[in-house]
């Protein structure tokens, strides 16, 4: 389901714009000058630039599906939704959970576990991780999967960038005049550079936090959220690497994270 909140206003215009610019812009640079790119396309063997505009293709693709899907706002009070699955059934039994969701200060609706109010989307967020502002949207349950997919592509992309705008740098005769003629091969390798550096630290953070089903928010101020600091065990969400990796990527549905607290002994939120 798409939400087409994050796109409204001109900053959302803008962040999306200097993206697609930086990435046509890298685009032109190793495609222009005398990179292996464009002395394969040259010599007519096609399937590595074909691949890789393919590859570019695709990370455009995931980051405007990721700026533009409904993070999983919290569109109306729990109690209030009809039930969609058996993990929904048991999420709506509160009395029998012993558990008392949160009423938003903002929004003024009831919050499921894990969720947090975004001042900038003005939405409250099921298993909120963080606000970017790279993509002008709230990461969250809905499109988490879908920013890590995004991240992995894109990192792909750029460590097969990086050795390309590399070799069409000739440095033996350096003077300005060369300066001039490769500043937009010399300006697409550090964007390169910085980005790949960027990407790696940032797929793998959220790898480790998917791998122990955390988010950001969580791990970043655990002493502020009552149900991680009042709770018996480190993490009551963690069922081990593999079944938490399968659950972030695999899981079709909204998960009833106030089930699985109450099963490691959780108290009252």
């Amino acid at each position: 389901m798409m939400a087409w909140r994050g796109a409204r206003g001109s900053g959302g215009f803008m962040v999306r714009a200097v993206y697609v610019g930086l990435t046509c812009g890298v685009l032109l640079g190793l495609f222009l000058y005398p990179t292996d790119l464009q002395r394969q396309e040259e010599q007519g063997d096609l399937l590595q630039p074909l691949l890789f505009l393919a590859l570019v293709l695709c990370s455009m693709s995931l980051y405007f599906v990721v700026s533009l899907m409904d993070p999983g706002y919290v569109e109306h009070d729990e109690e209030e939704k009809e039930p969609v699955s058996d993990e929904k059934e048991s999420m709506n039994s509160q009395e029998a959970l012993n558990l008392w969701l949160r009423r938003c200060g903002y929004c003024l609706l009831k919050q499921p576990m894990r969720a947090r109010h975004c001042q900038a989307c003005r939405h409250c967020v099921r298993r909120y991780d963080h606000h970017c502002p790279w993509i002008y949207n709230c990461v969250g349950e809905r499109n988490h999967p879908f920013f890590v997919a995004y991240l992995a592509v894109q990192l792909v992309v750029l460590l097969w960038a990086l050795p390309v705008a590399w070799s069409g740098l000739d440095f033996e005769h350096p003077s300005w005049a060369w300066f001039q003629y490769n500043l937009l091969l010399l300006l697409s390798f550090l964007v390169v550079a910085v980005f790949t550096v960027v990407m790696t630290l940032l797929l793998g953070c959220h790898l480790y936090l998917a791998s122990h089903n955390t988010t950001t928010w969580e791990f970043m101020s655990r002493h502020r959220i009552s149900y991680l600091r009042d709770c018996e065990v480190e993490n009551p969400f963690d069922r081990g690497i593999f079944l938490n990796l399968w659950q972030f990527f695999c899981a079709c549905r909204l998960i009833a994270w106030e089930t699985l607290y109450a099963e490691v002994g959780g108290h009252t939120v």
